[in-house]
């Protein structure tokens, strides 16, 4: 069974960068795409950024274009997210997420790492 681990959060002060990991302990390229997505206290989980596994498209949230990257490590079947340019409204908890039965549906995800930006 496939499992994902994120990892990277942490306390970064607002203007500064951050990278987060999400390992798959599986094979996840059978599935159709790959995602972060953030919840912030109080408020409801919204998307960040998500990768289509055919093709390699990737699409952004408006809050995440222009600051963060995604990039992906086929051999450690890792999904990078590279974010710089950090406000405090990107406190969050950061979570990752695979589509693996039907396009579309996240129904696979992390535990979710903390992204604290101090101001």
């Amino acid at each position: 069974q496939v499992q994902l681990v994120e990892s990277g959060g942490g306390l970064v002060q607002a203007g500064g960068s951050q990278r987060l990991s999400c390992a798959a302990s599986g094979r996840t390229s059978s599935g159709y795409a790959m995602g972060w997505f953030r919840q912030a206290p109080g408020k409801e989980r919204e998307f960040v950024a998500a990768i289509a596994f055919r093709g390699g498209n990737t699409f952004y949230a408006d809050a995440a274009k222009g600051r963060f990257t995604l990039s992906r490590d086929n051999v450690k079947n890792t999904l990078y997210l590279h974010m710089s340019s950090l406000k405090p409204e990107d406190t969050a908890v950061y979570y990752c997420a695979v589509q693996v039965v039907k396009p579309g549906e996240y129904d696979l995800w992390g535990q979710g790492t903390q992204v604290t930006v101090s101001s």
